[in-house]
């Protein structure tokens, strides 16, 4: 089954061909084959919101079914832990510094806490470790040389404030937003221009001088970089040409995949595509997939309006964060979703009932149902389709044509896609008192009679004793309380 990807570049879906596959003639028998994917990570200075970790689980599923479909992936996500400015057209002050002075430590140190706490949310969630986990903090010496590159190559100048890329020089600037290029800034920052010396409003910082509104700032290194006013170049990257290096160095001049959020496409990856292409002289990537925003009640999620709900925030009321990843599941990584407690509440729900179905089958091998592993295929495989593959995957639960341990073998069988943990769920051999057994064949026999009242009580008998009553069209089944 041809995996099928929504390309924002062309805006159409196309059958994922990666490099390796092209450059041998279309085939993926190359034990030496892999699928470089680039996933724009979080800015570290404060706890990420759902909306970021769900982001992050729809990543996960992309890398899954990339390897679900034989492939082989090296991924690369990114902490972000300088030059971010709070508005992300290089305007207002760096988010790594905000945070340093909330909480009255270092930029280093705020980063290496809410690193820490990423790091623990996604782990929670089942998502697979990247391959390599960088930060532009660590790379200055290879983020000054893509910095000088584009500057010796005529794509770049310096005022004296920074160093800019010239937008006016990239071919065909906005092609992955289809924006004009006038408004491409529209709604970021003041919309005024901050450096009367930059040659366009579009012109975006590659090196940021220490001076001007930055002459205070925390976290800047020594460059070669200079101006009429400024003789050492000491300052700190921009937030785009980081991710730039960072999937040159770890991934190459062209990668197969980047994905990040959609409010990444009119400025960052479009910045991002401007100054790799221009640096390398090659595309930067093939496939661009963006997913979409979470809503909270219908609105965008907002620290500031007290809905950024984070991961702890939920698991604190009791929710198990796997049922969070369930929900994410339920809408396609394309279209908005909304969180409410009620809708993860039905998350919880189903994912428990999915547990308990499986706790009831034996822990035996079977065989895998291919009929319904070709239709499982069919939904993820277009374009990671996660709510049509659930529903593919109830209806093998719930069908009464097959074994319970082939069908336990076709569940693993997907959960490698959609990370759910089943294989933690273990076969559970309820062992059930006389007194309670004799309860249940006083229950069955009231509901033969259809004395329901009666039923009802000797239900509530047995919750008493520890139980969990519950009728099902092949009778009743039994659980710990």
């Amino acid at each position: 089954m041809p995996l099928k990807i929504h390309n924002t570049l062309t805006k159409q879906t196309e059958k994922f061909l990666p490099m390796f596959e092209r450059a041998s003639g279309g085939t993926k028998e190359d034990e030496h084959g892999l699928v470089s994917f680039y996933h724009c990570g979080p800015t570290v200075y404060w706890v990420q919101h759902l909306g970021n970790m769900r982001a992050v689980v729809m990543a996960d599923i992309a890398v899954r079914t990339l390897e679900y479909s034989g492939y082989t992936v090296k991924l690369v996500r990114n902490y972000t832990d300088v030059g971010h400015l709070t508005s992300d057209a290089d305007e207002g002050e760096d988010k790594m510094e905000k945070g340093a002075r909330r909480e009255g430590v270092t930029p280093d140190e705020i980063a290496d806490k809410y690193i820490k706490i990423f790091d623990e949310d996604i782990r929670m969630l089942n998502t697979r470790v990247p391959d390599e986990r960088p930060r532009p903090t660590r790379l200055i010496p290879d983020i000054i040389n893509m910095v000088q590159t584009l500057i010796d190559k005529g794509f770049a100048y310096t005022t004296d404030l920074a160093v800019y890329y010239d937008v006016s020089k990239a071919r065909d600037y906005t092609r992955l937003s289809g924006q004009n290029l006038n408004k491409n800034i529209s709604g970021e920052g003041s919309g005024e221009v901050s450096d009367p010396q930059k040659k366009h409003p579009a012109d975006f910082a590659l090196w940021v001088f220490k001076t001007g509104a930055h002459k205070n700032a925390l976290q800047t290194w020594k460059s070669p970089f200079k101006s009429a006013s400024v003789s050492e170049g000491e300052g700190f990257p921009g937030w785009h040409i980081e991710c730039s290096v960072m999937a040159l160095k770890y991934l190459g001049p062209t990668i197969d995949i980047h994905m990040g959020g959609i409010e990444h496409i009119p400025i960052h990856h479009t910045n991002e595509i401007a100054q790799s292409e221009s640096a390398n002289g090659v595309t930067f990537a093939n496939y661009w997939l963006h997913n979409e925003h979470l809503l909270v009640d219908g609105a965008k999620m907002s620290k500031s309006e007290g809905t950024g709900h984070t991961l702890s925030d939920v698991t604190s009321r009791g929710y198990d964060p796997i049922a969070v990843r369930y929900f994410f599941l339920g809408a396609h990584y394309r279209s908005k979703q909304n969180f409410t407690f009620e809708a993860l509440n039905g998350a919880q729900t189903a994912l428990n009932k999915l547990r308990d179905i499986l706790s009831e089958w034996n822990d035996k091998d079977g065989t895998i149902i291919q009929e319904y592993k070709e239709r499982f295929t069919e939904k993820i495989s277009d374009d990671f389709n996660t709510p049509q593959a659930l529903a593919v995957m109830w209806d093998m639960v719930k069908s009464d044509k097959h074994d319970s341990n082939d069908k336990r073998a076709t569940l693993l069988d997907f959960d490698r896609v959609l990370g759910l943990k089943l294989k933690e769920v273990k076969h559970e051999k309820i062992n059930i008192p006389a007194n309670v057994r004799k309860l249940l064949n006083e229950r069955e026999q009231a509901r033969a009679n259809k004395d329901f009242e009666l039923s009802d009580k000797l239900r509530d008998r047995i919750a008493n004793k520890g139980f969990i009553v519950e009728d099902t069209p092949d009778g009743q089944k039994i659980k710990h309380g």
